[in-house]
């Protein structure tokens, strides 16, 4: 069977939410992945930073086995083994006071949009109904109807109202924008250190530094949406200890299994999540022994096998010999370690179709708001493999425009 096969299956009975590149995939180890066909690619996404630990790692692929032959899933109705466990381990970790698990990036964010609204009404005093949550322009959150509510891309938004009141938006990177949005009513400010699926925009420095210090002076809790940015992505654990920051809650996911099982987490002080009484707020999968078991591993191998530090070396290679290229059609290449955005001129007709090109010289990237290429590969990669990339970008950024 044929990459047309499959792409026909899921033309037939997929929903058509997705416009994926024409590449089916069956196999992958490390930075590599393998087409139904056979053929080889390097994969520069990660699925969205969810296999920064590389696909199919063997020591948590160990673990996986072990623990789903053990126990998968009793609910929060009894404890389990690997919970508590799992606590300690991401608190150790990231000084962290309190944590909830959680399943998906976007029901992390919703978990912690209760949490702070609640933690408003009850300690801060904000009059019932009335509690307000800032936000950026460009943010991407998640899919859910009240995150897509506060989205700015009239795409997420078109067609899916009413949306949940309370939330109010503000430029990206501007830290005055922030102080002047805030009123007595305001609980939180939710923002991602680096605006991923906006093109890889990164704020100025200190930035976060001026938000926390806006947010700790007018009692506003500070959320740090690091669920694509965290676990090493950007060379640092957190993306917040480049301006040398805690955030009061900070979300995490994706890569917390290493791309094995579903798996999020708010980290928080004791005072926001301590608002959550028993039966306000649950999840059958969330915290169960299988994901927990899985993201301690993940965990782990990212440290002990240093892939943060590798992030920061060769994301800083890589972005030096991108912003080497000569190329009519870059405007500008920006990102922080394995996360990098390549925006194209208006006049190169779209990323979609350079990224074609590249899949067909065995590369694998994706576009991002239309002009701006996305290059996130897999922690584990080495510097020759950077390289093995580089001779197949460059060619492709300097040659004709793809039609």
């Amino acid at each position: 069977m044929d990459t047309q096969y499959f792409i026909n299956l899921e033309n037939r009975y997929g929903a058509q939410n997705y416009k994926p590149l024409d590449v089916v995939l069956n196999r992958g180890e490390g930075i590599w992945v393998w087409d139904v066909e056979g053929k080889k690619y390097l994969d520069f996404l990660s699925s969205y930073s969810a296999v920064n630990q590389g696909h199919c790692h063997p020591k948590i692929m160990k673990t996986m086995i072990e623990q789903a032959q053990k126990l998968c899933l009793t609910s929060r109705a009894f404890r389990n083994d690997q919970l508590g466990l799992f606590y300690e381990d991401i608190c150790n970790l990231t000084n962290s006071h309190m944590v909830l698990p959680m399943n998906s990036g976007a029901e992390a964010v919703e978990t912690v949009i209760k949490a702070v609204r609640k933690w408003g009404y009850t300690l801060k005093g904000v009059p019932q109904n009335q509690a307000e949550i800032i936000v950026c322009e460009n943010n991407f959150h998640g899919r859910t109807i009240a995150i897509i509510g506060f989205s700015s891309e009239s795409q997420y938004r078109e067609g899916f109202g009413p949306f949940p009141t309370g939330f109010k938006i503000i430029p990206f990177g501007e830290a005055r924008a922030l102080e002047e949005a805030i009123t007595p009513n305001t609980v939180a400010f939710l923002v991602e250190p680096i605006q991923g699926e906006a093109g890889v925009i990164v704020p100025p420095s200190g930035y976060l530094r001026e938000v926390k210090s806006i947010c700790k002076q007018n009692d506003v809790v500070l959320i740090l949406d690091e669920i694509q940015t965290g676990l090493g992505r950007t060379g640092k654990l957190l993306a917040e200890e480049h301006d040398d920051i805690e955030a009061d809650v900070t979300l995490i996911g994706k890569a917390l299994s290493g791309g094995f099982y579903p798996i999020s987490a708010i980290l928080s002080n004791s005072e926001v999540l301590g608002v959550f009484m028993p039966g306000e707020h649950g999840s059958t999968f969330g915290g169960n022994p299988l994901a927990c078991a899985v993201a301690r591993t993940a965990i782990k191998v990212l440290i002990e096998e240093k892939m943060i530090d590798n992030a920061s070396k060769l994301g800083d290679y890589f972005l030096t010999q991108l912003r080497g290229i000569k190329s009519p059609y870059i405007k500008e290449v920006r990102g922080k370690g394995l996360m990098i955005g390549v925006e194209l001129v208006p006049e190169a007709g779209g990323a979609r179709g350079f990224c074609e090109q590249l899949m067909a010289q065995g590369l694998l990237c994706k576009d991002t708001h239309e002009n701006v290429i996305r290059f996130m590969p897999p922690l584990v990669i080495t510097r020759e493999e950077i390289d093995w990339a580089l001779e197949r970008i460059e060619p492709i950024l300097v040659g004709d425009k793809p039609t």
